[in-house]
């Protein structure tokens, strides 16, 4: 099955209360002058039943060391988090200094049914505040695929949903960040749905041609005054 469930079984507390759980400090380029990625997601961000260090924001992490780029990750991921909730908890992560964001949500609200238009208000919601309160700030967006025992409709309409965003918002997308991995039993838990080691540094090779090109010309751009 598509994406993450709602267990919380080794979310860290902190995580679960929405604080900011830094992946990973690298030497080479000094923290104080690396820019900041902050990815927002489920279970699939959090790195469920993975090491901290396993997880696919710490992977992005060591792609970001090797290309010599000054960013420093920081996983917002939450097991079970709706994108209701991620909207909810915006506000909190506005207040922490970033220069990029990865939007990973809508998985949970999948695996319950909920209605696209609703996710999808959610969302552009994420989108909105960001871009009103740092203006500055870098958005990718990365794109979900829905359980096809959903019916096609939900699954046509799920599925359209991320690039009909990213295309009225002018967003980097990660077409499926599963790709390869959802269905795939060596690239899963024993759940079959969670990222193993294996799957999660998938997952980041499926993020980083997205990605990437985004640091790039951030890099080159000079930080908004704090």
């Amino acid at each position: 099955m598509i994406g993450c469930q709602q267990a919380e079984r080794n979310a860290p507390a902190a995580a679960a209360a929405g604080a900011i759980d830094t992946v990973t400090e690298e030497p080479g380029i000094p923290l104080a002058d690396r820019k900041v990625v902050v990815f927002l997601g489920t279970s699939l961000t959090a790195g469920l039943g993975l090491l901290a260090e396993d997880a696919y924001p710490a992977v992005i992490q060591e792609k970001i060391d090797s290309a010599g780029l000054p960013f420093h990750v920081v996983n917002a991921g939450v097991s079970g988090e709706t994108s209701a909730a991620a909207r909810r908890r915006i506000d909190w992560l506005l207040r922490q200094k970033f220069d990029v964001l990865v939007i990973e949500t809508g998985a949970n609200d999948m695996l319950r049914g909920t209605d696209v238009a609703t996710t999808r208000a959610n969302i552009e919601a994420i989108v909105e505040r960001v871009r009103e309160e740092k203006p500055d700030a870098r958005i990718v967006l990365a794109g979900m695929l829905a359980a096809p025992n959903l019916g096609r409709e939900y699954v046509t309409r799920f599925r359209a949903m991320y690039p009909e965003m990213a295309a009225e918002y002018d967003l980097p997308l990660i077409p499926f960040v599963l790709q390869d991995v959802a269905g795939v039993r060596s690239m899963n838990q024993g759940d079959g749905m969670h990222p193993n080691v294996q799957g999660a540094q998938k997952v980041a090779e499926n993020v980083w041609p997205v990605l990437e090109p985004v640091l790039r010309e951030e890099s080159a751009a000079p930080s908004p005054a704090p």
